[in-house]
């Protein structure tokens, strides 16, 4: 059997219940293609084969993605030995699903892809590390860049906490299954998103400190005119970025427009 590797954060997981859970999360028909994102020893893999049409696995490790295929044969499932940050989206049918167990450090670039991407997934179940599943799911008063991108495209929840020592090897921290429904109508449109994260970023530029000076530094503006900017939108300018919704956010991008 092959071994994790470190430097690819992999974590083998075998526990077929909790594997299961992770499947059923999106509702996998037999009319689904599902895109499974680092299939590693093909234990999520197989149950996802029961449920789906077929299964795209992309898989970074060239060792493992030989393998897999002799693993499942006669299945509909396709490997492609690739970086899902390379891979091309416009390859899936419509509606396509994504399930994933992935590693902290590329979760984001994850994220982001597929929720930006032209032919979005209809829905994503990931198991990532449990403090980065909340902070997806965070509400008003805990925000973070990372909820507030995620929170735009989908509705976002969360599922089953998995404790670290279901993976091989066991993790420093405990797993969570996050759970993204892309939404259908776009809250913002395509023209408006630039600007909608350049207002983002300048409020969590200097996320300790008040709206008022991060946005003014942020946007290169006064600190008058933050404040101005601020009750515009019907925002404390003594508030901090983690305190915004996201309907906060785009009031204030609305207001920068005016």
């Amino acid at each position: 059997m092959a071994g994790p590797k470190k430097s690819l954060g992999q974590h083998w997981l075998k526990d077929r219940f909790v594997l299961a859970d992770i499947a059923d999360e999106v509702g996998i028909t037999k009319d689904d293609t599902v895109l499974e994102i680092g299939p590693g020893l093909g234990t999520l893999t197989s149950e996802l084969l029961r449920r789906a049409k077929n299964v795209v696995a992309v898989e970074l490790d060239t060792s493992l993605a030989k393998k897999l295929p002799g693993q499942f044969p006669g299945t509909a499932l396709e490997v492609v030995n690739q970086d899902i940050l390379t891979y091309d989206l416009r390859a899936l049918p419509e509606n396509y699903k994504v399930v994933a167990n992935v590693p902290y450090y590329i979760t984001s670039k994850i994220v982001r892809l597929l929720t930006t991407s032209v032919n979005k997934p209809h829905s994503i179940a990931l198991l990532v590390q449990k403090e980065v599943a909340e902070r997806m799911a965070a509400k008003a008063g805990d925000m973070s860049i990372l909820a507030v991108s995620a929170q735009l495209y989908a509705d976002v929840r969360l599922g089953s906490i998995v404790p670290a020592e279901y993976f091989t090897p066991p993790p420093k921290v405990d797993s969570q299954i996050v759970v993204l429904t892309i939404r259908r109508e776009s809250l913002l449109a395509s023209e408006d998103e630039k600007l909608f994260f350049r207002i983002v970023k300048a409020g969590f530029s200097a996320k300790r400190k008040k709206l008022r000076s991060s946005m003014a530094n942020g946007l290169g503006i006064e600190k008058n005119d933050a404040v101005s900017l601020l009750q515009r939108a019907a925002i404390n300018p003594d508030n901090r970025a983690e305190d915004l919704s996201l309907n906060d956010w785009i009031r204030l991008m609305k207001a920068h427009q005016e």
